[in-house]
């Protein structure tokens, strides 16, 4: 009985040390590798989505996924102000935006404001 009563109290000792193992292993694997993706579809002379507000982190990646029938170019209203081209088909822009704010990203030849990068 007295060898069962020790190795429970050792079981329930180490129970706690083991738990935080696991949570150091998570938090190390689960940083810095969220990309958020935003799909942008140009067809027949119009885009989706129309200005829909998107929220990601100062330093986080963006990849916008542009599906379009001829290809064109987006303005990135950040600072510096960036423009990037889209072939026909599917292309994937890559930015990273630093400072907090909302940035549109347009396109200037359809005189639309396709996606706002809301940034804290």
């Amino acid at each position: 009985m007295r060898r069962t009563a020790s190795l429970l109290t050792v079981l329930l000792c180490a129970l706690p040390l083991l738990a935080g193992c696991g949570d150091d292993t998570s938090g190390a694997t689960g940083s810095g590798d969220d990309t958020a993706t935003v799909d942008i579809t140009f067809s027949d002379g119009s885009v989706t989505p129309k200005g829909e507000r998107v929220e990601v982190e100062a330093g986080q990646p963006v990849e916008l996924v542009v599906k379009a029938d001829e290809p064109g170019e987006l303005h990135v209203h950040s600072t510096p102000e960036e423009e990037l081209e889209y072939g026909a088909g599917t292309t994937t822009l890559k930015l990273t935006l630093d400072q907090p704010g909302v940035v549109d990203v347009e396109s200037h030849e359809l005189d639309v404001v396709v996606v706002q990068l809301e940034v804290s």
